[in-house]
């Protein structure tokens, strides 16, 4: 085992390494708080669900808005210094949330949270693209995929702890991990953004360089592909949405018993990320995002007939296999659609996978659950699952021959 995890890291630039690293501690921090949130708001401010559903709302569309600002800034100023910008106000933000008392207050401070949420979150993605070779991202970016849910482990337990004793002490650990996170890209990580000597780069203006998402939205592939991801978005996010309220309601089970499914996905990513990334990685990438995409297919169908708690876990883990296999892959190619010049705002547009499903599928969910049978949310789900897996393999018939999406050679000539 140490054998095989020796090897993997010496496959990989040393800067990259620093990267995980960093991202880990982030990861700890952002994990601390986001559990607890909606039970701060609904606690501190005593309103319910529909109240705090407004702000993570607001959370969620601004936060495309400032993936979008940043994205363009990072393509213009660097990947590094967006990335420490970000962080820093993110820490002040958080914690001048924690110090607000009045509900009111907490909406025009929603926007300016979101905005700042994901201002860093183009940049991050576009250095991984930077340090990494084509084709090692898709590796590269299964890897962060296993730290994330190790943060999921760690910092939920520990925030869980604290909000016990002290909601407020939950923002000051946050905002100070933000500063450490920032303080580390400072001293340890250096620009990777591509350097370009062609007179037109440094003569394009602050608005040229935001005109460029038009280019982006007007490349036809890319946006059938973020339609794709949108629509099976609009499914995975039920996952840490409507399933919680479903299986209480539906099937008597309470929150620890949710949770506990959580742990279940965070330990399955832990345990076989990077065996599933190493197999499919030599494998058609388009084809990989439509039979990943089948998992979800089965996995959140079973929702809707399951009845005993193995089975929603069977269907959690069926669902986690596919996750392995979609997001370390959609994020590659959303790296490898971009112009090396433009990867901080394609990875911006490709947020648009998770803030407009997690921007409408709530709302969407709540009205089925409310209004009609509830096994129906999961059954059309599955159905709009099939759909985007269609839609993946149409991409693979068109685009699967450019060099761009072509697999990783395979090494030892098998």
């Amino acid at each position: 085992m140490l054998t095989k995890l020796s090897k993997i890291y010496n496959e990989f630039p040393r800067k990259f390494w620093v990267v995980v690293g960093v991202s880990f501690i982030d990861g700890v921090g952002g994990t601390l708080l986001f559990p607890f949130f909606a039970l701060y708001i609904t606690g501190r401010f005593n309103v319910g669900m529909t109240e705090a559903g407004l702000i993570l709302g607001i959370f969620s569309i601004f936060g495309l808005f400032g993936g979008m600002i940043g994205g363009g800034l990072a393509d213009r100023y660097g990947r590094r210094s967006i990335i420490i910008i970000g962080l820093v106000f993110s820490a002040l933000s958080t914690l001048t949330l924690g110090l607000v008392d009045k509900f009111t207050m907490l909406i025009p401070l929603a926007v300016v949270i979101g905005l700042l949420s994901n201002f860093a979150g183009p940049a991050h993605s576009a250095m991984v693209a930077d340090l990494l070779p084509e084709k090692q991202r898709q590796e590269g970016f299964g890897i962060l995929r296993v730290v994330g849910n190790m943060a999921w482990i760690v910092g939920p337990s520990i925030g869980g702890f604290v909000a016990k004793k002290s909601f407020f002490a939950l923002f000051i650990m946050d905002a100070i991990i933000s500063c450490v996170v920032a303080l580390l890209f400072f001293l340890f990580i250096p620009e990777t953004k591509p350097v370009r000597d062609d007179i037109a780069h440094k003569a394009e203006s602050l608005l040229e360089t935001f005109r460029g998402y038009g280019q982006v939205m007007r490349d036809s592939a890319y946006v059938w592909f973020l339609l794709a991801g949108i629509l099976m978005g609009l499914v995975y996010q039920q996952m840490y949405h409507s399933l919680s309220v479903f299986l209480r309601d539906s099937h008597g089970i309470e929150p620890q018993g949710y949770g506990f499914l959580l742990t279940t996905s965070a330990i399955t990513v832990i345990l076989f990320q990077f065996t599933v990334t190493r197999l499919i990685k030599r494998r058609p990438p388009f084809l990989m995002m439509g039979f990943g995409t089948l998992f979800y297919v089965v996995g959140f169908s079973m929702f809707g007939w399951a009845a005993t708690y193995w089975l929603f876990m069977l269907a959690i883990v069926i669902i986690t296999v596919g996750e392995m296999i979609v997001i370390p892959t959609s994020q590659a190619l959303a790296a490898n659609f971009a112009p090396e010049e433009m990867r901080g705002r394609y990875m911006a547009a490709f947020s648009l996978l998770w803030m407009i499903p997690s921007t409408l599928g709530p709302g969407a969910a709540g009205y089925i659950l409310d209004n009609y049978n509830p096994n129906w949310l999961w059954y059309i789900g599955g159905v709009v699952c099939a759909v985007a897996a269609l839609l993946y393999v149409i991409m693979h018939n068109r685009l699967g021959g450019q060099q761009q999406f072509a697999p990783a050679p395979d090494e030892a000539g098998i």
